[in-house]
């Protein structure tokens, strides 16, 4: 992502986040495919993971299709973007931790080469929005 959006900048912090929240809630569904016999609690958290980072992605919809036609953020809405990027940031943490846990924890990943490498991936995916994130918040 390009850094030279000025006050749009905010806006396009919120498009990376619909982007990635999708990204993240399909990634839950290829380590579910790509791990035959992943353990049931594994399972389960990748579910509950799912449906949180669908209902995420959904809100960060709403959320641009009522300020995309702003040409600038009043201060309050500027506060709303920079809440729900932080929500955003930290529930890919979340997940991060959760990809973790099943790469180190899993027995059925354990052996399975390819599923390390898969997941590897989609932390650096994740990593990568932090970091967008971030930048947006910590540059204020």
């Amino acid at each position: 992502m390009q850094f030279y959006y000025g006050p749009q900048m905010p806006l396009r912090v919120i498009d990376e986040a619909e982007f990635w929240k999708h990204q993240e809630e399909e990634h839950t569904v290829v380590i579910k495919e790509l791990v035959s016999g992943l353990e049931k609690e594994f399972v389960d958290a990748l579910d509950k993971w799912r449906h949180s980072l669908l209902d995420t992605h959904q809100y960060v919809i709403r959320f641009m299709e009522s300020t995309i036609r702003m040409e600038t953020l009043p201060p309050t809405l500027m506060e709303k973007v920079l809440e729900l990027v932080s929500f955003c940031l930290e529930q890919s943490e979340g997940f991060i931790e959760l990809c973790r846990q099943i790469k180190y924890h899993s027995q059925a990943v354990s052996g399975n080469t390819t599923a390390k490498v898969v997941i590897d991936h989609i932390i650096r995916e994740s990593e990568y929005f932090i970091g967008i994130a971030q930048t947006l918040l910590y540059n204020r």
